[in-house]
């Protein structure tokens, strides 16, 4: 379809105000980004300020009180992801299930911010974490339906970068509102720009849906955009004809169980080992949430104030590298980035055990995370890639699994890492040791199996 031609169908009688830009893979890119970034501000925002709240309350043991609030925010996560995978493949539903979670986001924020007691405080929790899970399934899938294949990391790589900027804004700027405002002010901050997100939830069009004004924001680089198989009658589509659209949009993947899913993803070596980086880059990142802030205090002496300013030396590079490992992605392939990621990240986790300099540790704390952030963007693109070449496997389902991975290592991993850091001796040396060790197994399974050619199969073909 020419220009011209697709800007008379955008601008059709009764299409939709903006139908080009509300359906494009940029304004998703727009949406998933503010949506992940949202996600995370309201998340880490109010993490400083509860243990503040449960003593207002009368609790004693808050640290151990604050603990569980996490683990609470986790299995709302990981029990609501199969459910609102399935649902959004079975139904081919994206916008509405979005605006839905961040109405579930707000209404948490709300429960919190009022909770009386500690049993509506775990319900918040909970309920924040269906609210995130939705985000991270139905968002990813949404950007992916939207994408030209060959921009699929790039844009990944943008929508990541959410992660690091909510993550990054979400303490101080939660602590400065509890400073100025009270307990509450952090959370208010949370619904606004809940609000402002639910803007562009509301606005955006899904791709099924813009397929009937003969739109398709995922070929808009490709030489035809509409699908043939609408067209009832030969000359132009309009959108009297393509409104008279069946029951299922074109092109809708035949709809499976959840154990057909799963047999088909554990027959995929491509898929399960994309899985088990997820797992594998979850607990090699959250093993060190609940101990590093005691290891910089115990070797050299840090408050709570420099220890967050270490943890902004670990998050501020992360706002670099998922953006250039979704280009990267892009032009060379997941199977380089990956083992590139992984192979420069490790040297830093044995680094980190050294203890002679403060200066030092920063550094390897920076680069490490950089490069282990960067391994994000290449699973989710190798993810979107596996997607398309499983029959009835969507994007949803794809990302679901994802979501699970990632959910379980992330509640599992600051257990794991804080009984190791307490009964061990050597704690510290012995988290690094295996954060280092996880991704050398790592390592081993992208070079054999990651992306469409992987280098194992590269190597074996050049020694042929």
């Amino acid at each position: 379809m020419s220009g011209s031609d697709k800007e008379n169908v955008a601008s059709a009688p009764n299409a939709p105000l903006g139908l080009r830009w509300r359906s494009s893979y940029w304004f998703a890119t727009i949406v998933v980004g503010l949506g992940v970034a949202t996600d995370l501000f309201v998340y880490a925002s109010i993490i400083p300020v509860m243990p503040f709240q449960l003593e207002r309350l009368g609790y004693h043991s808050v640290s151990a009180l604050t603990g569980w609030l996490l683990c609470a925010f986790s299995a709302g996560l990981v029990l609501s992801t199969i459910p609102i995978a399935m649902f959004t493949e079975r139904y081919n539903v994206r916008r509405s299930p979005l605006i839905a979670g961040l109405i579930v986001i707000i209404g948490s924020q709300i429960m919190l911010m009022e909770a009386p007691n500690y049993a509506v405080m775990c319900a918040a929790r909970v309920l924040q974490g269906i609210g995130d899970s939705i985000i991270w399934v139905v968002g990813l899938a949404l950007l992916c339906d939207s994408t030209p294949e060959q921009y699929i990391g790039k844009q990944l790589g943008f929508a990541m970068s959410g992660l690091s900027i909510g993550f990054l804004a979400g303490p101080p700027v939660g602590g400065a509102l509890y400073s100025r405002f009270g307990f509450r002010g952090p959370f208010i901050g949370g619904i606004i720009l809940a609000l402002i997100d639910l803007i562009g939830r509301l606005l955006i069009i899904e791709r099924k849906d813009a397929l009937r004004w003969g739109f398709d924001p995922a070929a808009v680089d490709a030489p035809t955009e509409i699908i043939e198989e609408e067209k009832s009658t030969e000359g132009p589509v309009t959108p009297t004809e393509t409104t008279q659209e069946p029951d299922e949009p074109p092109n809708t993947p035949p709809h499976i169980s959840l154990a057909g899913v799963i047999v088909r993803l554990v027959g995929s070596p491509r898929a399960a080992v994309a899985i088990g980086l997820a797992f594998l880059y979850g607990i090699v990142y959250s093993t060190q949430e609940p101990t590093l802030s005691l290891h910089l205090q115990s070797i050299w002496g840090l408050n709570s104030s420099k220890v967050g300013l270490v943890y902004l030396a670990g998050v501020i590079p992360t706002l670099l590298s998922s953006p250039l490992s979704g280009w990267y992605a892009d032009k060379r392939g997941v199977e380089w980035l990956s083992v590139i990621c992984i192979a420069l990240a490790i040297p830093w986790w044995v680094v980190m055990i050294v203890r002679r300099s403060l200066a030092l540790f920063i550094v390897a704390y920076a680069l490490g995370m950089f490069f282990i952030s960067g391994l994000l963007t290449p699973i989710t693109a190798e993810l979107a890639a596996v997607s398309r070449s499983i029959e009835g496997v969507g994007y949803g389902h794809i990302y679901g699994t994802f979501n699970l991975a990632y959910g379980i290592s992330t509640t599992v991993g600051p257990v794991v890492g804080g009984q190791i850091y307490t009964h061990l001796r050597e704690g510290w040396l012995a988290i690094n040791l295996l954060s280092a060790s996880l991704l050398f197994v790592g390592l081993a399974l992208s070079f054999c199996y990651m992306g469409e050619d992987p280098l194992l199969r590269k190597l074996m073909r050049r020694l042929k």
